[in-house]
C-alpha cells in the first residue's frame, strides 16, 4: 500500500465527510466527529506544530488516554513528517527520561495537569524539551512556565497560519512516503532500559490491511479504544486499522467508565487481554452467586448445555435437533442476555493476546456465542503474525501465519518470523537490531514454540526462560516458567504467579491472590478479613490455592515434556505485584528476575525448607509516597504426582 495514515486520512475525508470517524463520551454524552471535521483539525494542530519548529524526522511524545484529540496531535505530527512517540500514561515521571532524552524530543503533547506535572518535574534531564502541549486545562490556569501551551490556542494559531498559507498543509502531506518512519513504540524495558522500536508506514499498514483482510473488516465495524496507546496492539486496532479500513473508533469517558461505554457501543470488533476476559467472568459468576435459587439453577442448567454444543456450534459442526432447540431456547433465555450485559451482543470478531488463556475461559465465552479468538504478535512484528480462523480456535495455540508471514523453527526451539511488518530497527541500538534481525531478513521472536500438525503455531515459552532442573528425582527435566505461571492464573482465584526452578531441584512457585475473587469466596464462607494481606494470609485461602496447585501438578504429570516441572512449595505474597513497585511492566508482565532478588529472603526459605517467613517490602503509592507493608508469611508444601506413562 503506496500511501501513508495522513494521506488515508484526507482519502476517508473527501470520500465520506460526513461520516463519524471517532467518537468520544463527556459528561455522559457521545458526541461524534466527522471524517472531514477530523481532518480539519489535523490541519489546524499540523500548522500549530509547525509554527513551533517541529520538523520533519523529529519526534513528539504523546502521553494520554484515547480522546480524538490525541490521535489527531498523532496524524498531525505525521503530516509533517514527524514521529508520534506514544509513552504509557501511568508510567512516573523517572520512566519518561531515558524515552524522552533517547528521541532527542522537543515537543510533546499531553492529556492533562498529571502529565504536565510530571513532565515539568523531568524537565531538567530533558534539556531538549521545549514545548509542552496539554489538552485539558482544568488545574492549569496558573501554570507559568515556558513553552506551555494550551491545545485550543495551538488549533487557533494553526487556523491563523493555515489562511494564510492555504496549500501548506496538504503539500507536506504529499511530500510523505509510505517507507519513512511513521512511530516509534518503546518495549516493556523487563531488562535494562526499554528500546524504542521503529516502524514505517509500509510496516504498519501492511499488517493492519492483513489482518483486515483476514477477518474481513469494513468500515461499519464499531471499535472501542480503552487500552493504553502507547501499546502497539491498541495502537494497531484503534489507529492503523482504523485509518485502513475507515471504522468508528469510540473513546470512553474514562478508566471507570469502560464497561458502561461498551455496553452502549456495543462494539463489532473487541480487543482485550487475557486478564479483562477473566475479570469479566468473575463478576459474572459472582452475580450469579448472589441471584435467586431458580435463577442459578436455569443458569447452570443452560450454561451446561452451552458448554457442551457452543464451541462446536462456533466451530461451524452440525448439531443435533434436540441440541439445535435447546441452545436456541438458552440464548433467549441466558446467553443473549449474558452477551448484552457484557457488552459483546454485536460482537462479530473478538481477540485475546498477550498471555495464555484459559481453555475453561476461552470456552465459556465461544459457548455463549463470543467469536473469541488469539493471535500472536509482537512489538517488533507490528502485532499480526498468526491469526486463528473463525471455525479453527483452540485455546492451546495462537493461530496460524497470515498473509505475508513466513515462520520456521530454530535447532533452538525459538519461531523465527519473516513478514513485511517487522521494524525498521531499534532507535540508535544497531548492536540490538543486529541480535534480532538476520541478515536474510529473520526476526528472532526469543519466543519458544512450534507448529503442530494442523499449521497452528504454539508457544511454550520465551527461549531465555527455558531452563532445567538440576538435582533430585526430576534430573535434566525442562523447566518452562512461564508455562507453569499460566496454568496457575487460569483458576480465578489467583492474579499473578512467580515460578522458580531452573538450576534448582525442585519448582517453587510465589502466587498474587484475586482479591476480588478471593474476597468474595471468604464472605460467602463467613471468613472476616481486614485488607489484602490479612486474606492473604488466612490458612483457609492457604488452603484453597494449595488445591489449585495440585490440580495444576496433576495437569502437568499427564504432559511427558513438563512433568518435571511441577510444583513442590509455594507461598502467597503479602502485596499485590506492581508496576510502580518495578515487579511487573507497564503491560503487566512479570518482571522475574527482578522479583527473585527483591525477595530472595522469601526465595531461600522456599528452597531451605522453612515454614514461615518474615518479610518487609517498600511499596509507591499513587502520590508518589512511600510505605512499608510486612508480614509472616507461610510456606505450603504441595502433592506432586508420577508422570502419566502414555502408550506407544
Amino acid at each position: 500500500m503506496q500511501t501513508t495514515f495522513p494521506k488515508l486520512l484526507l482519502q476517508h475525508a473527501a470520500q465520506r465527510p460526513h461520516a463519524a470517524a471517532m467518537r468520544e463520551k463527556e459528561y455522559g454524552i457521545w458526541q461524534a466527529h466527522s471524517w472531514a471535521a477530523l481532518a480539519q483539525m489535523v490541519e489546524r494542530m499540523a500548522c500549530g506544530m509547525h509554527a513551533l519548529g517541529l520538523q520533519r524526522g523529529q519526534h513528539m511524545v504523546v502521553i494520554g488516554a484515547n480522546r480524538p484529540r490525541l490521535y489527531a496531535a498523532m496524524l498531525a505530527a505525521q503530516s509533517l513528517g514527524a514521529i508520534p512517540v506514544p509513552l504509557y500514561q501511568d508510567a512516573v515521571a523517572a520512566e519518561c527520561v531515558f524515552p524522552i532524552t533517547n528521541a532527542e524530543v522537543t515537543l510533546a503533547f499531553v492529556e492533562d495537569q498529571e502529565q504536565v506535572d510530571k513532565l515539568l518535574e523531568i524537565r531538567e534531564l530533558c534539556p531538549l524539551l521545549s514545548h509542552i502541549i496539554y489538552d485539558e486545562p482544568r488545574g492549569l490556569r496558573n501554570y507559568q512556565e515556558s513553552g506551555l501551551l494550551w491545545l485550543d490556542q495551538l488549533i487557533e494559531n494553526g487556523a491563523a497560519f493555515a489562511a494564510k498559507e492555504p496549500g501548506f498543509f496538504r503539500a507536506q502531506v504529499e511530500q510523505g512516503q509510505t517507507d519513512e518512519v511513521a512511530a516509534m513504540f518503546f518495549t516493556s524495558g523487563t531488562t535494562g532500559n526499554p528500546k524504542g522500536v521503529v516502524h514505517t508506514h509500509s510496516t504498519l499498514m501492511d499488517r493492519a490491511q492483513a489482518g483486515a483482510e483476514f477477518d474481513k473488516l469494513g468500515n461499519q465495524e464499531e471499535v472501542l479504544a480503552y487500552l493504553p496507546p502507547a501499546w502497539i496492539g491498541q495502537n494497531i486496532f484503534s489507529y492503523a486499522q482504523w485509518l485502513v479500513c475507515g471504522y468508528v473508533v469510540n473513546c470512553p469517558e474514562n478508566a471507570g467508565t469502560v464497561s458502561i461505554d461498551l455496553k452502549e457501543v456495543g462494539p463489532t470488533y473487541y480487543f482485550a487481554p487475557p486478564r479483562v476476559f477473566e475479570g469479566m467472568l468473575t463478576s459474572v459468576m459472582i452475580r450469579m452467586e448472589d441471584a435467586s435459587a431458580i435463577k442459578r439453577s436455569l443458569f447452570k442448567a443452560f450454561m451446561d448445555v452451552a458448554k457442551r454444543v457452543g464451541p462446536a456450534r462456533m466451530d461451524g459442526k452440525a448439531l443435533g435437533l434436540v441440541d439445535t432447540w435447546l441452545y436456541a431456547l438458552g440464548n433467549v433465555l441466558v446467553y443473549g442476555p449474558l452477551r448484552n450485559s457484557l457488552g459483546f451482543s454485536r460482537v462479530r470478531v473478538a481477540y485475546t493476546a498477550g498471555e495464555a488463556i484459559g481453555p475453561d475461559l476461552f470456552t465459556f465465552y465461544r459457548s455463549i456465542g463470543v467469536n473469541l479468538k488469539q493471535l500472536y504478535g509482537s512489538t517488533e512484528t507490528a502485532v499480526f503474525v498468526c491469526l486463528q480462523p473463525d471455525h479453527e480456535a483452540r485455546a492451546d495455540t495462537v493461530g496460524v501465519p497470515i498473509r505475508g508471514v513466513e515462520i520456521k523453527v530454530a535447532d533452538n526451539g525459538e519461531i523465527l518470523v519473516k513478514s513485511a511488518g517487522l521494524l525498521k530497527g531499534y532507535y540508535k541500538n544497531p548492536k540490538a537490531t543486529q541480535e534480532v534481525l538476520s541478515a536474510d531478513g529473520w526476526y528472532h521472536t526469543s519466543d519458544a514454540g512450534f507448529l503442530d500438525a494442523h499449521g497452528h503455531l504454539k508457544i511454550i515459552d520465551r527461549v531465555k526462560d527455558v531452563g532445567r532442573i538440576k538435582g533430585g528425582a526430576n534430573d535434566g527435566a525442562m523447566f518452562a516458567p512461564k508455562y507453569v505461571e499460566n496454568k496457575l492464573k487460569f483458576f480465578p482465584f489467583i492474579k499473578e504467579a512467580v515460578a522458580l526452578g531452573d538450576g534448582r531441584e525442585k519448582v517453587c512457585v510465589m502466587i498474587n491472590i484475586d482479591f476480588d475473587a478471593v474476597g468474595n469466596w471468604a464472605e460467602r464462607r463467613n471468613l472476616p478479613y481486614a485488607g489484602y494481606t490479612d486474606l492473604a494470609g488466612k490458612a483457609e485461602v492457604y488452603e484453597m490455592i494449595r488445591g489449585c496447585v495440585e490440580q495444576v501438578n496433576a495437569d502437568l504429570a499427564a504432559d511427558k515434556l513438563l512433568a518435571g516441572s511441577q510444583i513442590s512449595r509455594f507461598l502467597v505474597l503479602h502485596k499485590e505485584l506492581d508496576a510502580d513497585d518495578g515487579e511487573l511492566t507497564r503491560t503487566n508482565k512479570v518482571r522475574r528476575g527482578f522479583i527473585g532478588e527483591k525477595y530472595q529472603p522469601l526465595v531461600d526459605a522456599l528452597y531451605t525448607g522453612k515454614q514461615e517467613q518474615y518479610i518487609e517490602t517498600v511499596v509507591k503509592f499513587e502520590d508518589g509516597r512511600t510505605g512499608q507493608v510486612s508480614a509472616t508469611l507461610k510456606i505450603g508444601d504441595a502433592k506432586t504426582f508420577a508422570a502419566v506413562q502414555t502408550a506407544a
